[in-house]
């Protein structure tokens, strides 16, 4: 067992340690620009990764049922700062969304401890009310609390924490007893309610329509997505070099963040792409298999919907990034520049690995 606890770590840190180079490689340029100094956005996210350490070693070493016993006030406190923000004056508004809290430069987003907050409290709900959800009503009456949760969310306007946090609750839902029916309903509201909320808001409707045809307007909505193929496209196998991308010069917007992947992509080639999802994807199949084969309900949906988080949010982030999909807003977990998105990301992984190194299970899932 021991093999495979260090297996897991390697693999995090490996991710979260191609994210600082690549985030100091993605941000220079433009650190120097705004700051004077090319490493200012590299120590930020060395700040980050600290407390994310402190907080992935605190989880990992607190036994998971901690959270089963507190997971209703955490949940509380995640809502009441969700409410907070968007107070005026006590939310902050950078690029035309109230979504952080805080003094300054140092705050925290509300929408990431929410993702924690609802999972957690969704794995206890599951656990205590085995099959509730076969039952209509209260299928219906937990998705529309979860809707709650969704549109306050949508009020800063944070689009895209607020999908990635209802797609993780519903692939919770799947592994949990309900009836296919409700899903499929489900998954009908979620459709028509999507449709209205791009067709009543003229930026999100403007991205679809940049998605669909980006040289329909190059230099303003389609602007960072052709920005973002122009980095991967040249790119080959290798790429030009670590240190060595032209897009970050100004021509992709703020590289360290959303696209920095276009940038990994266009300095380490398509091999250097692979490399981060082939890491990914191992880091996701050891949660799936281990929510698989762990024996507590809880400890299974926990793990279950952290890892749904994480895979999730890594497809959207990508799928952005090439194309594939409209503009969200979405970080790349661990690589991407934001203290709130690391920090809870650690503290998520923590868990898991706690989980991994105490909860009875069926090994066999290893060998």
């Amino acid at each position: 067992m021991k093999k495979y606890l260090i297996l897991y770590n390697v693999v995090l840190f490996s991710i979260i340690g191609i994210g600082l180079i690549m985030i100091y490689s993605a941000s220079s340029i433009w650190a120097e620009y705004k700051t004077g100094n090319p490493y200012y956005y590299l120590l930020r996210q060395g700040l980050f990764f600290g407390v994310g350490l402190i907080g992935y070693i605190f989880a990992s070493r607190i036994h998971y049922q901690f959270w089963f016993k507190h997971a209703n006030k955490i949940f509380i406190g995640c809502l009441v700062l969700l409410v907070l923000v968007l107070i005026p004056g006590v939310g902050i508004v950078r690029g035309g969304a109230r979504s952080w809290i805080g003094i300054g430069d140092f705050s925290i987003q509300p929408a990431e401890f929410m993702k924690l907050g609802l999972i957690i409290f969704t794995a206890k709900f599951l656990t205590k009310n085995e099959g509730i959800l076969k039952k209509n009503l209260y299928f219906y009456l937990y998705m529309l609390f979860v809707g709650i949760i969704f549109g306050l969310i949508l009020l800063q306007p944070d689009f895209g924490s607020g999908l990635i946090m209802v797609m993780s609750i519903v692939m919770v839902l799947f592994i949990g007893e309900f009836q296919w029916k409700n899903i499929v309903l489900g998954i009908l509201a979620a459709a028509i309610g999507l449709t209205l909320m791009i067709l009543t808001a003229p930026y999100r409707l403007e991205r679809i329509v940049s998605f669909l045809n980006p040289w329909n307007d190059p230099l303003g909505s389609g602007f960072q997505i052709i920005q973002s193929l122009y980095a991967i496209s040249p790119a080959s196998l290798f790429g030009y070099g670590l240190f060595q991308s032209k897009q970050k010069y100004f021509y992709l917007p703020e590289p360290g963040n959303d696209f920095i992947f276009a940038i990994i992509v266009e300095e380490l080639g398509i091999v250097g792409g692979i490399l981060l999802i082939f890491l990914f994807g191992l880091l996701i199949y050891l949660g799936y298999k281990l929510a698989k084969s762990t024996k507590d309900k809880f400890a299974s949906y926990l793990v279950f919907g952290f890892t749904s988080l994480l895979m999730i949010q890594v497809f959207i982030n990508i799928a952005v990034v090439i194309g594939l999909i409209p503009v969200t807003g979405v970080t790349l977990p661990f690589v991407s520049y934001g203290g709130s998105s690391l920090v809870i990301s650690m503290f998520m992984m923590g868990i898991i690995f706690n989980v991994m190194s105490t909860s009875e299970k069926d090994l066999s899932f290893l060998y």
